[in-house]
């Protein structure tokens, strides 16, 4: 049984009286506890696609299914962490990953038990009295990811996570989440432009087409776990990059001449 199935989504948005299409007829399913990728052009609609299977925005048309429950709107079922940290600068690192804790009504004992959980998870138990401002990038999304799990959701959500931090940090925090969702058996929907990135962290990678943006193509990633950066050097996962950049090429260099001719 699928834990996430995206089916027949469209979305357009309106430019005055212009209609732009986002997001075209895209069906994609996702297993338990799987770690699933989409990578396409900039701009093809992979952030707003995530938008509304997390609630924060509607499908024109389509629906999505969790565990067999049609998403209305966000829910406890679903985690997001994004590109940019989205914590909070008054409160410790501790009271952030405590704050969804918080809301569900915990008391303080259990709130400060699971979020010292959690922070162990993630490597900044030494760091739980500090405020963000105090933090690295790195350490920042680590503190988000943490807050994100503590809530127990049943699918995690990544957009970009990734994206702000410099190269070596950001493969460091790769696998730092391999190793969380090797633990917690999360199912993963995670969005990023990075083609390195993707094939390192997928069990599926989908590939979206320009703008509207359609599923291009369902690429199985293969290479066996764990995973360490050392993979990204091995000829099978060369051959999978040589895929996706080849398939990726195609779209940006069609959405280019689409621009020329326009």
């Amino acid at each position: 049984m699928s834990k996430v199935e995206i089916q027949k989504i469209n979305k357009v948005f309106l430019d005055g009286k212009r209609e732009i299409k986002a997001l075209d007829d895209i069906s994609l399913s996702i297993e338990e506890n799987e770690l699933a990728v989409i990578v396409g052009p900039s701009g093809c609609g992979k952030s707003t696609l995530l938008n509304i299977a997390a609630g924060l925005e509607k499908a024109t048309s389509g629906k999505i299914m969790m565990n067999q429950q049609e998403v209305q709107g966000p829910g406890a079922d679903r985690g997001m962490v994004f590109q940019s940290y989205t914590l909070f600068p008054w409160l410790t690192v501790q009271k952030n990953v405590e704050f969804g804790l918080a809301i569900k009504g915990l008391k303080q004992k259990q709130r400060e038990e699971i979020a010292w959980q959690y922070l162990q998870m993630v490597k900044l138990e030494d760091f739980a009295k500090l405020y963000p401002k105090a933090l690295s990038g790195g350490m920042k999304q680590r503190v988000a990811i943490a807050r994100a799990l503590a809530n127990e959701p049943r699918v995690l959500l990544m957009d970009e996570p990734f994206g702000a931090l410099d190269a070596q940090t950001r493969v460091v925090m790769q696998e730092l989440l391999l190793r969380i969702w090797e633990k917690s058996q999360k199912t993963v929907l995670f969005i990023t432009h990075d083609i390195d990135e993707a094939i390192f962290l997928a069990d599926k990678i989908y590939v979206m087409t320009r703008l509207p943006g359609r599923i291009k193509r369902e690429i199985k990633v293969d290479l066996p776990r764990p995973r360490d950066h050392q993979i990204m050097v091995t000829p099978e996962f060369m051959n999978l990059k040589r895929q996706v950049v080849e398939l990726l090429w195609e779209e940006s260099k069609a959405a280019a001449e689409d621009v020329c001719l326009g």
